[in-house]
């Protein structure tokens, strides 16, 4: 599959919370994102990660070409990056479609990828409709809004304990501020726009009390998620 930008690509340098974690947000960022929708339509989607709340398909080979032809330049200067290239350890179709009542407690809280710095993550969203967007946040206890391997040891003991504490959270997607995190950012699910952020930053997918799972790529929440590492 070829992919080319969209003629009206429009890209924001933001920065997320008081720590200035850096992130892009790029709107209209494919030519023809309903060519992605109709290969995702003919995929067969399964359960691949014990941490997504949903199911997944490889995305097209040509998706990962794109980034590298017209995006690594940007990615390179933004996130202050070093190096020859990168590649993708993950590059899937995604469909949220747990209920929420079957959320374990890790998928009812903010999350990171990674506590590696230079590890970036996207999301590009496939929907249409008001399936929500994408959240930051700030964890109370210990101001973090980003994990990384000085902060990983302490914040991961703290969240065991607030785990089984009065102020863990109930069987339904983190949506907003809550007694343990509160929300530095948020960008609305709007078809075809992408983000890019560090793996180390903490955020969620922000799904509402009223949101009714859907396995159909064409009308589910669907998005392609990716993990892009530095090569040297």
């Amino acid at each position: 599959m070829i992919l080319d930008l969209h003629p009206d690509i429009r890209i924001q340098k933001l920065t997320i919370g008081t720590e200035r974690a850096p992130l892009l947000v790029v709107d209209n960022f494919v030519a023809d994102p309903e060519k992605l929708v109709r290969r995702a339509a003919t995929k067969s989607f399964t359960a691949q990660s014990s941490h997504y709340p949903g199911i997944r398909a490889e995305a097209p080979l040509g998706y990962q070409q794109l980034f590298e032809r017209k995006l690594k330049e940007l990615l390179f200067e933004y996130f202050s990056l070093q190096g020859r290239s990168f590649k993708f350890p993950m590059c899937h179709y995604s469909l949220v479609t747990t209920p929420p009542d079957q959320l374990v407690f890790l998928q009812r809280v903010p999350h990171i990828d990674s506590a590696i710095g230079n590890g970036l993550a996207s999301i590009h969203y496939l929907f249409k409709g008001s399936h929500g967007g994408t959240a930051f946040y700030r964890h109370r206890q210990t101001g973090f809004e980003y994990i990384d391997e000085s902060r990983k040891e302490r914040y991961f003991k703290l969240l065991e304990l607030e785990k089984s504490g009065p102020h863990s959270p109930g069987p339904e997607y983190i949506n907003g501020d809550t007694r343990l995190f509160e929300q530095i950012g948020y960008q609305e699910g709007i078809f075809n726009r992408l983000l890019v952020y560090r793996r180390n930053s903490l955020h969620s997918g922000s799904v509402g009390k009223d949101f009714v799972p859907d396995s159909n790529p064409r009308t589910g929440r669907l998005s392609i998620n990716s993990f892009i590492d530095l090569i040297p």
